[in-house]
């Protein structure tokens, strides 16, 4: 049985989530920030957006602290994916860009981000 606890968890988020730790413990800067990233992107993608809600009557309005709170869109894995894997194409892209106008440096550490969020897609 593995101690490893990326790998006893199921989901993708999940795994993103236990490895992040990790690569702060590691001072895996790279890994660090491009968990972060993807992290982000898909809480960003779980916001509801202002065309979701809808406006009712003054007075049948909540009252109080977090009254008018939303809950968040629940995605489903393959959503989660689909968000990850546009993070992996938007590195690769840009280290496209950057490798046509000679940036090397900036090329060489966008695509070790992308390689890094694929080994999540794979696992």
């Amino acid at each position: 049985m593995s101690t490893d606890p990326i790998a006893q968890v199921s989901s993708l988020r999940e795994r993103l989530r236990a490895a992040l730790p990790d690569a702060m413990k590691r001072r895996d800067r790279c890994a660090t920030a491009v968990l972060r990233s993807a992290l982000a992107a898909i809480d960003n993608a779980e916001a509801v957006t202002i065309d979701d809600l809808s406006a009712g009557p003054v007075e049948a309005s909540a009252l109080g602290p977090g009254a008018a709170e939303v809950p968040r869109r629940e995605l489903t894995e393959s959503e989660i994916e689909r968000i990850v894997r546009a993070e992996v194409d938007e590195r690769y892209a840009a280290a496209g860009e950057f490798d046509a106008r000679g940036r090397g440096d900036r090329v060489a550490a966008l695509r070790a981000e992308a390689v890094v969020l694929e080994a999540f897609l794979l696992g």
